[in-house]
């Protein structure tokens, strides 16, 4: 196995630990944030009013009040979300995780890359009478989607 692929084998194996730890998480409403966010979320469960956290801040409370405003919209700070996360005795948890492991996320994008070439020849092949059956289809799908996974070209992720 070549260097780049244990490299990349590694980089798989942690987004793939953090999809099995955090993958039912998401910063949606309605998919695992609290309608309100985390922080006033976590702030309320503490017993810690606004007030209380701002003077551990050194801040307004109207400073807290709009962080915990922005955070449902996305519109918070990372800084923020740190900062007052250890105010309130907590640690802010930083991920992008995708929706599946890592190894799906490339075969789908493989596949769909296959059937793109995999049409443009049986639409020449039909052209010449040669045209391939479903079953030939889906089997050359998944053999040049096998070809494209084992070296990822540098245009896989272009949009053609």
């Amino acid at each position: 196995m070549s260097i780049e692929k244990i490299v990349a084998k590694q980089y798989r194996d942690k987004v793939n630990q953090a999809v099995s730890q955090f993958g039912s998480l998401a910063m949606l409403p309605n998919y695992g944030l609290p309608q309100e966010g985390w922080l006033r979320t976590v702030r309320t469960a503490l017993g810690m009013s606004g007030t209380q956290l701002a003077k551990k801040l050194g801040v307004t409370k109207a400073r807290i009040s709009k962080a915990e405003q922005d955070e449902p919209h996305g519109s918070v700070t990372l800084k923020t979300m740190q900062t007052m996360a250890a105010a309130m005795g907590c640690k802010f948890v930083y991920a992008i995780v995708p929706r599946q492991n890592v190894e799906d996320v490339i075969k789908e994008r493989a596949i769909e890359k296959a059937r793109a070439q995999v049409k443009a020849a049986s639409t020449h092949m039909a052209l010449e009478a040669q045209s391939l059956s479903k079953d030939q289809l889906e089997y050359e799908i998944e053999r040049v989607a096998a070809q494209i996974m084992d070296k990822i070209p540098s245009d896989f992720w272009n949009d053609e």
